[in-house]
């Protein structure tokens, strides 16, 4: 009988340890982790270049009725990245070396061209065309929610970066503020 109890209470013992490990693992990594970023980039490619002779049109008619066209004589490198914006957070005014086709997956992006300083609104399953080459612009996630997109990036150069900020300053006559559900 006191050997039964002595084993009840071993097994037990073992099974408390066990489950105290496992959950150990499980909570304690959660707690660890750090916030995430504001905006994380993971490049899903690298540069990767057409093998055929590739030739790309793009015509952008936005709400005002004016038409942008795009002409890829050479659209040659390219890289497809995925963007997680938190909420509340905004890219700085930047440019690209050549056009970018953004994909939103989640949540919504709002995107404003130093142009015109109007905020265009994209949200989940839509997508539009950053035409790059010196288009100075930000973008913004104004909702309590994550907005993932991917960009696919033309006219990528062989090396350096995707985003060019350095030189790019912020328009002064167009003030974007942002916070979750985001005032502009």
């Amino acid at each position: 009988m006191k050997r039964q109890i002595q084993r009840r209470t071993v097994r037990a013992v073992a099974v408390a340890v066990i489950v105290s490990v496992v959950v150990a693992g499980a909570v304690l990594p959660s707690l660890a982790q750090e916030d995430p970023l504001p905006i994380a980039v993971e490049l899903l490619t690298g540069r990767a270049e057409f093998t055929d002779d590739v030739a790309a049109q793009f015509k952008v008619k936005l709400g005002d009725g004016a038409t942008n066209t795009l002409n890829l004589k050479d659209p040659s490198l390219t890289a497809v990245a995925r963007i997680t914006v938190q909420p509340g957070a905004r890219f700085p005014w930047h440019t690209h070396p050549g056009p970018v086709i953004v994909n939103v997956a989640q949540g919504e992006l709002v995107y404003v061209n130093a142009n015109d300083c109007v905020h265009r609104a994209y949200p989940t399953e839509t997508v539009f065309v950053d035409p790059g080459r010196g288009n100075v612009h930000t973008a913004y996630n104004r909702t309590d929610g994550v907005t993932v997109v991917f960009a696919t990036f033309f006219e990528v150069p062989a090396t350096g970066p995707l985003t060019i900020t350095a030189g790019v300053e912020e328009p002064a006559d167009c003030q974007v503020e942002v916070g979750a559900h985001g005032s502009h």
